[in-house]
């Protein structure tokens, strides 16, 4: 890493670049109060010293594990003891690190129940995953009211309700994945069934409020355009996202405007 005009200490695109991040969201940190400079040079240039590089670490740690900006600054102002904090950071590193193995057992048990013709059961695919961890996007795709909407409906379900609405995504994708392995086409009376399953189920989802014609086929871009849906759609098969796209802007057209 490069220096800047003092030992120790080292310039925002420095920085930036041994962070892998960019100059302009480290001076977005600093507008936060997050990240401030240790020392503003007489060109105007931000300088970061050893403690800004600790600083950053615990700003990026918190970051991967889901935490908002404001809670973070929350965080950082409550934990003036650095050693304390990076305790507090590695507890958490080590809960992620359960939490992925987890989720490489769950994804490991799918595959092989799958490859068995086996039935799939929602408790056992979704072990390790959190459905706040997407709370920060959630929120500045649909805004806080939807987040804060739906995660109170999902905290009020029972037990039972959980998954057996997990369970009905499950049977869904499948029998998408079965249409397309058949080769059935998204306008087919068969395939629009199997969509209207999907729609009761988003709307269930939205605690009965029912989406439009452009919500509808803009969720079903959105499993094709995010490999994170991709992904969990194309374990039935590959093209079964886009298939469910089709079939979803195909509804929306027909029953939805």
């Amino acid at each position: 890493m490069g220096t800047g005009t003092r030992t120790g200490e080292w310039s925002i695109q420095d920085l930036a670049k041994a962070a892998g991040t960019t100059s302009r969201t480290l001076r977005h940190y600093g507008e936060l109060g997050l990240l401030p400079p240790s020392r503003i040079g007489t060109n105007g240039y931000r300088y970061y010293d050893q403690n800004s590089l600790v600083r950053l670490q615990r700003i990026l740690l918190l970051r991967e594990l889901g935490l908002g900006l404001p809670v973070i600054g929350d965080v950082l102002a409550g934990q003036q003891d650095t050693t304390a904090a990076l305790h507090t950071h590695l507890e958490l590193l080590r809960q992620e690190q359960d939490r992925i193995r987890r989720r490489i057992e769950s994804v490991n048990s799918t595959l092989q129940k799958m490859e068995r013709g086996e039935k799939l059961v929602a408790a056992e695919v979704f072990d390790g995953f959190d459905h706040t961890q997407y709370k920060d996007e959630v929120i500045e795709r649909w805004g806080k009211d939807a987040y804060e909407s739906g995660d109170r409906w999902w905290r009020s379900l029972s037990a039972g309700d959980k998954q057996a609405f997990q369970q009905a995504q499950l049977d869904i994708a499948a029998d998408f994945g079965r249409a397309r392995a058949a080769g059935l086409d998204p306008s087919s009376d068969e395939v629009q069934a199997i969509t209207q399953r999907h729609y009761d189920w988003v709307t269930g989802g939205s605690h009965g409020k029912r989406p439009g014609a452009d919500h509808f086929a803009g969720l079903g871009e959105m499993y094709v355009a995010d490999p994170r849906f991709a992904a969990n759609y194309d374990v039935h098969g590959e093209g079964t996202a886009e298939l469910i796209r089709d079939a979803m802007r195909i509804y929306a057209d027909r029953n939805l405007r």
